[in-house]
């Protein structure tokens, strides 16, 4: 369940196509194990159509969060089993950022397009 509000969104600081490169992370998202992803930019627009692999997916919502509002469920929106998994994973990629429960991140929420 997305927690999008009315919000107008940023200015795109990346596109789509490098919202989900990481291929762990492509699995997960081709197997329907990841289902949203935390940037700390907007990626997308709203509705915009992500390819992996030969599959499309549509996002669905984009909103803001801190790190700290971050719960388990949205640890396994990630594909991960919960928080202390997801934040170790992400510590282990960017070595020298600090784990900020007020950091701000952009949620981008995305599922399959059905054929």
């Amino acid at each position: 369940m997305s927690e999008q509000s009315n919000t107008i969104l940023p200015k795109k600081t990346c596109t789509i196509e490098k919202l989900v490169t990481i291929p762990k992370d492509v699995e997960k998202v081709l197997n329907g194990e990841k289902t949203a992803t935390r940037r700390n930019g907007v990626y997308a627009d709203l509705g915009e159509i992500m390819v992996l692999g030969d599959k499309k997916f549509r996002v669905d919502a984009i909103y803001s969060q801190t790190l700290g509002e971050m719960t388990d469920e949205h640890a396994r929106q990630e594909g991960y089993t919960s928080m202390e998994e997801y934040k170790q994973s992400i510590l282990a990629m960017h070595a020298k950022m600090p784990w900020l429960p007020t950091m701000k991140v952009w949620v981008h929420e995305y599922s399959p397009v059905e054929k």
